[in-house]
């Protein structure tokens, strides 16, 4: 029971880092820095923040077999993608259309973050050694999955902090 009490707590660490982030990267940003491309096909950090807890969203209500938190935030969005997008795959011109407040972002993170919580706070050892995917080798357990979703979290954040450096570097605000 210690092992499984020290992986949750390990776990709800690292999304409340991610968390944390998303928080600190949407403190203040304005549209022209959530919108500022290092080169035409670029990522924004708009498109990395709605992208990052969309799949974040996806994967980990797929775990918990509840339904995602974005149908609830969908229509205040107002973005012109298929209903599941999730980011995989998407045009410049589709990042382009990641135009939305730093609060709407920063809301749907937060929600995100709470059924992630929800679930951490249910997890057993067996919902940790789940196979949830059979399509690699060795199969994927929801710890597993769990971990990935973290290090994508983490990788796009770092773009975004990246990108909003840069920005105000040169002068945006």
């Amino acid at each position: 029971m210690e092992d499984l009490e020290l992986t949750r707590a390990q776990l709800v660490d690292h999304f409340g880092r991610v968390r944390e982030l998303v928080t600190g990267l949407t403190d203040g940003l304005s549209e022209q820095v959530a919108t500022h491309r290092i080169d035409p096909e670029a990522n924004t950090i708009g498109w990395l923040l709605w992208h990052q807890t969309r799949v974040h969203d996806d994967h980990v209500a797929d775990l918990a077999g509840t339904e995602q938190v974005w149908p609830r935030w969908r229509d205040r969005f107002g973005l012109p993608f298929d209903p599941d997008a999730t980011g995989y795959a998407q045009s410049s011109a589709d990042v382009a259309a990641v135009r939305v407040p730093a609060e709407l972002l920063a809301g749907y993170d937060e929600e995100v973050h709470a059924a992630t919580a929800d679930y951490l706070d249910r997890l057993t050892a067996d919902e940790l050694g789940r196979v949830v995917d059979t399509h690699w080798d060795p199969p994927v357990t929801a710890a597993v999955r769990l971990v990935s979703v973290i290090g994508d979290c983490l990788q796009h954040l770092g773009q975004a902090a990246l990108i909003r450096g840069s920005a105000e570097r040169a002068g945006l605000s």
